[in-house]
């Protein structure tokens, strides 16, 4: 497996395209030759997933890749798998600012991670209270909730687990599209939650029926 890594600023967009030329030229492939395209579909970033999406929509349309829609913090949780031992309740959480978090939790079952809560918008301490005990924590939300997840008492997972991982995106695109889980490119949008910002100010400025 080839994989690369962006950098961690906002050029995702102008980035992503020059990474996965470069791949396809590290192991021989022509761009036509993808058949499927797994894409981590949110919630997270709302830049990032509307980059991911559009991406993932015009291969599916320019050279009929099919296209698997992955749950990001489903995709999190297989890093606890690499934790010693892996924990048998897990909490995911990205931040959403506004105090909030985006979250979801897994019990261990069978060597893999099934989500017990789905994915949502929530206080930590709230969505914590939730879950089941002991409850471990892993997510980059952690660098903005790491109190309020100590005062409820989680364990919090090492931060070499926080980050998503693009091997993780693979392997349950492979298990989804081997349940046949493929969206069309035209159905393909991304997981947001919560409305994006710049829609909430324009609204907030125009009104509702703008």
């Amino acid at each position: 497996m080839a994989v690369a890594t962006l950098s961690g600023d906002t050029r995702h967009a102008s980035d992503l395209m020059p990474v996965m030329e470069e791949l396809l030229r590290h192991e021989g492939w022509a761009a036509d030759s993808i058949t499927e395209v797994f894409v981590s579909i949110g919630p997270g970033s709302f830049t990032g997933l509307r980059v991911g999406v559009t991406i993932a929509r015009t291969l599916g349309w320019s050279v009929g890749a099919r296209i698997v829609a992955v749950p990001t913090l489903d995709g999190l949780a297989r890093n606890a798998l690499s934790a010693e031992p892996p924990p048998p309740h897990l909490a995911v959480i990205l931040d959403a600012k506004r105090s909030e978090v985006f979250a979801s939790a897994f019990d261990l079952r069978d060597g893999r991670y099934a989500r017990v809560i789905d994915a949502r918008l929530a206080d930590p301490r709230e969505f914590l209270s939730m879950c089941p005990r002991p409850i471990a924590v892993l997510g980059e939300g952690l660098s903005h909730h790491r109190r309020a997840v100590e005062e409820c008492g989680a364990v919090i997972l090492d931060p070499e687990l926080w980050a998503a991982r693009a091997e993780h995106v693979v392997h349950l695109g492979l298990e989804l599209s081997a349940a046949g889980r493929y969206t069309e490119p035209g159905e393909l949008v991304p997981l947001y939650i919560r409305r994006p910002d710049a829609e909430e100010r324009w609204e907030a400025r125009h009104g509702k029926s703008a």
